[in-house]
C-alpha cells in the first residue's frame, strides 16, 4: 500500500474494529463514493443482464434493512456501503443500471460493479457479464447525466472530489485461468497472464483518470485459497496454498503498479489497499473476531453453495450469518464486510478525510 501499511498486531486490529467510524463532517471533502468491480461489491447492476450469475432471490439480502433482497452477493450490505456510511454519505450505494434510481440519487454515491467481471475482458464474457471497460463506459454516461443535473464546473469539481474504490481481480483467476476451458486453450503460463491482467489493469486506471477521478482506492486480492468452494475443491477442507502464494505475488505486483502510475499520472492519488493480511487474521484468529465458523458459508452446506445453489428450500442454511466469515462459498457476509470496512476506514482511507 503507498504509504501505509496495515499494523499486523492483533491488538491494534482489536483497537481498529471498535473503532467508530469516521464522522459525517467529512462528508463535504467526500461528495460521493463511486464504486467499480466485481460481486463484492456489486449492488445489483446484474439484475438488470442477461446472464445467469445472478442473487436476486433469498435467502440473499434476509439481513439487509427491511430484508430487502438487492442483488448483493451478501445477506445485507457490502462493504462499500460500509465505506459510504463511514464517510458521512448514505448508508447503501445504488446500482446505476436500476431503473429505481435516478441522477439525484447517484449525485452522492453510484455503484457500476458488475459480478463475474475481472480486468481481462474474457472473464466477463464467461458469464455474459460487464467487462470493467462497460462499467466505465457507464461511467461516462454518468457523467453525462451528472453535467445536466449541476453544471459542467461543479461536475468537473465533483468527480476530482469523489472517492473511487475498485474491488476487481478474483474471477480473472478463479472463474477463468484456472478453469479447465481457459487451461487447455491456452497454455500461457501464470507469470505471463499477470502481465496481461496488470496491462488491462493499466488501462482500466488511465481511462477512469481520463474521465476525472483523481482519489482511487484497490483492493488487493484476498487468500484465495481460504474461500470455501477452493478448499472443498482443492484443499480437501484446508486452505490451498497454491491459491494464496498467487494471491501474495499479484498483489505485490498490484502494488508496484500503483507505484507507476502515481508517477506517471499527473494528480493521481491511486492508493492500494491489502486485505490478504486482514482477511487471513480473521481465518487464523475468528474467536478475536466473534467468528465461530471461517471455512465454510452460512448459506447450505457452506462448501459449495452461490447464487442459485444458496436459495431458500436449501435446508442447511445457518440461522445467524453474524458468526460466519463466508456468507456463501465465495463471498464474505456482512459483518465480516463491515468488519473489514472499518479497518480499512481507519487506515487506507483515512489520508482522504481532510483533503
Amino acid at each position: 500500500m503507498l504509504g501505509l501499511r496495515l499494523l499486523s498486531s492483533s491488538f491494534f486490529l482489536l483497537g481498529l474494529i471498535t473503532t467508530t467510524t469516521v464522522e459525517p463532517t467529512i462528508a463535504g471533502k467526500v461528495p460521493a463514493i463511486i464504486v467499480f468491480g466485481d460481486s463484492t461489491v456489486d449492488a445489483g447492476n446484474n439484475n438488470f443482464l442477461d446472464t445467469p450469475l445472478k442473487c436476486d432471490f433469498s435467502p440473499y439480502g434476509r439481513d439487509f434493512d427491511g430484508g430487502k433482497i438487492t442483488g448483493r452477493w451478501s445477506n445485507g450490505r457490502v462493504a462499500t456501503d460500509f465505506i459510504s456510511e463511514g464517510f458521512g454519505l448514505k448508508k447503501t450505494l445504488p446500482a446505476f443500471r436500476d431503473p429505481e434510481y435516478t441522477i439525484k440519487d447517484f449525485a452522492t454515491g453510484v455503484d457500476f460493479a458488475s459480478a463475474g467481471t475481472g480486468f481481462d475482458p474474457a472473464t466477463a464474457h464467461i458469464m455474459n457479464v460487464m467487462p470493467v471497460q462497460t462499467e466505465v463506459d457507464d461511467y461516462k454516461k454518468y457523467i453525462g447525466e451528472l453535467k445536466e443535473y449541476m453544471g459542467e464546473k461543479k461536475t468537473a469539481e465533483f468527480l476530482k472530489d469523489a472517492m473511487y474504490v475498485i474491488s476487481v481481480g478474483t474471477n480473472d483467476f478463479m472463474e477463468n485461468y484456472y478453469t479447465p476451458l481457459r487451461t487447455s486453450a491456452y497454455s500461457l503460463p501464470v507469470e505471463e497472464y499477470e502481465v496481461q491482467l496488470l496491462g488491462d489493469a493499466e488501462k482500466f486506471f488511465t481511462d477512469l483518470y481520463n474521465a476525472g477521478a483523481r482519489k482511487i482506492v484497490l483492493f488487493g486480492l484476498t487468500p484465495l485459497g481460504c474461500l470455501p468452494l477452493v478448499r472443498a475443491t482443492w484443499g480437501l477442507g484446508d486452505c490451498y496454498d497454491k491459491y494464496n502464494e498467487l494471491a501474495k505475488i499479484y498483489n505485490s505486483k498490484l502494488e508496484s503498479l500503483v507505484k507507476k502510475l502515481n508517477n506517471n499520472l499527473k494528480g493521481l492519488r491511486l492508493v492500494f489497499s491489502p486485505l490478504y493480511g486482514t482477511v487471513m487474521d480473521m481465518i487464523e484468529h475468528p474467536g478475536k473476531y466473534g467468528f465461530e465458523n471461517v471455512d465454510k458459508g452460512c448459506c447450505g452446506t457452506g462448501m459449495v453453495e452461490m447464487s442459485f445453489m444458496c436459495n431458500r428450500l436449501n435446508p442447511f442454511t445457518c440461522s445467524d450469518a453474524d458468526k460466519y466469515l463466508f456468507w456463501d462459498s465465495f463471498h464474505p457476509a456482512q459483518r465480516t464486510a463491515k468488519l473489514v470496512s472499518e479497518i480499512a476506514l481507519n487506515t487506507t482511507f483515512v489520508q482522504f478525510m481532510n483533503n
